[in-house]
């Protein structure tokens, strides 16, 4: 695998602009490989075992291939930021057709959903993981597993159908302005952050490390393990871990 430099690149570019040829196109999706790599490491931080991780680079190069399909050169947008929301919208469609959550999985994490709100109506504060598994008669480290991997159930691809629209418009054809902030967003996101900030406050140090590098930093677990001198499993424990305490908020605020 190479990665081509920039001049290298716009001559493909122009080669694939106006003549549509297959040695350009071949060209430059050799060249983007790498980004489709980093998607698929990253989605599938949180996808069961079943999953098949060349299933998902598949689908993340037929996102690529839209992308350099669709892409226009002579525009002032950059290639890499056009190109990951196309890989990554591919990647999650193509779970979607397949219903990757197995329905066992569905059916544990309603009984750990259902143990956590009880537990904490009886004991009137957020229980922990240990808790939960001493509750059910299973290993934390399963807990976790679980609940880490039913987030992903929730995630909406911004090209299904807006079910709210008379007009089956898709979901990214009615996607707000973000650059016009009415007074309930700002609302809403003052108190995302608080609520956020407090939960993050309690994390312990690894945990918000852990959460700023693969959240503000993008770092992919592999990566943050070797920055923190960790076994990529570690971290993905760590990672599990801090997302298990930041459920109420994640549930309330991003998956609803």
């Amino acid at each position: 695998m190479r990665k081509g430099t920039t001049s290298e690149a716009s001559v493909y570019w122009d080669s694939w602009s106006k003549y549509k040829d297959k040695e350009s196109c071949e060209a430059l999706l050799e060249m983007h490989l790498p980004l489709v790599q980093y998607h698929v490491q990253r989605i599938a931080v949180g996808l069961p075992r079943n999953v098949n991780k060349d299933e998902l680079r598949s689908h993340g190069l037929m996102g690529l291939y839209d992308a350099i399909n669709k892409f226009d050169p002579s525009r002032d947008l950059k290639f890499d930021t056009y190109a990951s929301f196309r890989i990554r919208g591919a990647i999650l469609d193509g779970l979607r057709r397949e219903d990757w959550l197995p329905r066992s999985l569905r059916e544990k994490t309603k009984k750990i959903e259902m143990t956590i709100e009880r537990l904490e109506q009886e004991r009137m504060r957020s229980v922990s993981a240990q808790e939960v598994a001493e509750e059910i008669g299973l290993p934390e480290e399963e807990i976790l597993t679980i609940m880490s991997e039913s987030f992903m159930a929730n995630i909406l691809s911004i090209d299904e159908e807006n079910k709210d629209s008379d007009a089956n418009e898709k979901i990214g054809y009615t996607i707000e302005d973000k650059k016009v902030d009415t007074p309930e967003s700002l609302m809403l996101t003052s108190e995302l952050h608080h609520h956020l900030t407090e939960v993050i406050d309690d994390l312990n140090e690894k945990e918000q490390l852990v959460v700023s590098l693969f959240y503000y930093e993008e770092l992919t677990l592999t990566e943050i393990g070797e920055v923190l001198n960790l076994s990529t499993s570690r971290i993905s424990q760590i990672h599990s871990k801090a997302l298990f305490k930041l459920r109420n908020v994640l549930n309330k605020y991003l998956v609803s």
